[in-house]
């Protein structure tokens, strides 16, 4: 090999490493998504409670179910009445950052107390958005979602009629 064939792949050798070594020290940033405001906050308004309805129960008693589309059924000895009281899941509407991840934790199940004496127990179901969620609403729209309930009715002397009343809770954490 000539001696020019020699200087010419020599200075070839050493552009290409020269480009490379270039490429290497250029320090380039990319972003996938911009990164959320912290600390990340969420809003959360009961908008509406969770309510049973009017129902009357015979026997051995049973359960009445909201669902987290707001339907209502019943099993056992309990009876679906219609006096004009309406029955409903409860509604939340939550505010934070779209694309915001939130898990929502059901307290723990709640003893309803009752006008006339008794008391009757109640789960928390699960919400109409699932858990974890996201938060897809832009402010001042909010996202919003429905949590049913079971009720546990006992026998007439131990739930007797009248109202029934408790606080439950619901706790929405950002992931």
């Amino acid at each position: 090999m000539s001696r020019n064939n020699k200087m010419a792949l020599k200075q070839q050798l050493l552009t290409k490493i020269g480009s490379v070594l270039a490429l290497l020290l250029c320090t380039l940033n990319i972003y996938a998504q911009e990164k959320p405001p912290r600390p990340i906050i969420i809003y959360v308004n009961p908008a509406q409670g969770l309510s049973f309805g009017a129902f009357a129960q015979s026997g051995s008693g049973g359960t009445v179910i909201i669902s987290s589309n707001g339907s209502r059924s019943v099993t056992g000895s309990v009876i679906q009445v219609n006096l004009g009281f309406s029955y409903s899941a409860a509604i939340f509407q939550v505010d934070a950052e779209p694309g915001t991840l939130i898990t929502i934790s059901n307290g723990p199940d709640i003893t309803l107390s009752g006008s006339n004496g008794g008391s009757m127990s109640m789960h928390i179901g699960s919400s109409s958005l699932g858990s974890p969620f996201v938060a897809t609403a832009v402010s001042p729209s909010r996202t919003n979602l429905t949590i049913g309930g079971t009720l546990t009715v006992g026998t007439s002397p131990a739930n007797p009629p009248g109202n029934y009343s408790g606080t439950f809770s619901v706790t929405f954490i950002q992931n």
